[in-house]
């Protein structure tokens, strides 16, 4: 619509930007960083690559947008977990069930976080990694809280190696339905942490 000779008001599709991420994270997850182009994720959104510009600047920021989202929402997650859960042990629980949910829902952005992220700036993954470790440190708070007979490392090391179990699942088929892989990778977790 023009008004009085003006030229047309250019309105975006608010949904477009979330479309380059889901097929960014798709497109990288199944054929690596370096081998994807921008035309390629352009026709996976449905969009022309040149399109893309005008939402990133390039492949690289399209990565930091998807990892941002990602570790932000977790770290959310578990800040909104801390102040409503007053059970140690049943806050813990819940971030474990937040993880799962995230390996599970958002397999292909967890695969490419986990094989990409070496291929961002330098900045980027230290911002990043910064953020992944103060979402590692909730875990190890909250597990020397419900189980007094670890010291720090031992916590450390265990928390890592629980969201480790839950991750593992991401580069294989396992063939087990949603509801019955979230169940085994939640008791795997529970088990690492001895919380059963």
């Amino acid at each position: 619509m023009t008004i009085h000779g003006e030229a047309p008001i250019r309105t975006r599709d608010p949904a477009r930007k979330e479309k380059i991420l889901e097929a960014a994270a798709e497109l990288v997850s199944r054929s690596g960083f370096h081998a994807v182009s921008m035309a390629e994720i352009g026709l996976e959104a449905g969009i022309t690559g040149s399109g893309i510009y005008r939402h990133f600047e390039s492949k690289s920021a399209i990565l930091v947008a998807l990892f941002e989202r990602v570790i932000d929402d977790l770290l959310h997650e578990e800040r909104r977990t801390l102040e409503e859960v007053s059970d140690l042990k049943v806050a813990l629980g819940a971030l474990i069930a937040g993880q799962v949910e995230f390996v599970v829902k958002d397999r292909a952005i967890a695969q490419v976080y986990h094989n990409e992220i070496r291929n961002l700036p330098d900045d980027d993954q230290v911002r990043l990694r910064r953020k992944q470790r103060l979402y590692v440190e909730e875990w190890v708070h909250l597990l020397r809280e419900v189980r007094s007979d670890l010291d720090d490392a031992t916590a450390r090391t265990l928390a890592h190696a629980a969201i480790a179990a839950i991750q593992s699942t991401l580069f294989h088929n396992v063939g087990l339905p949603e509801d019955r892989l979230k169940e085994v990778l939640t008791a795997s977790a529970m088990a690492v942490l001895d919380l059963e």
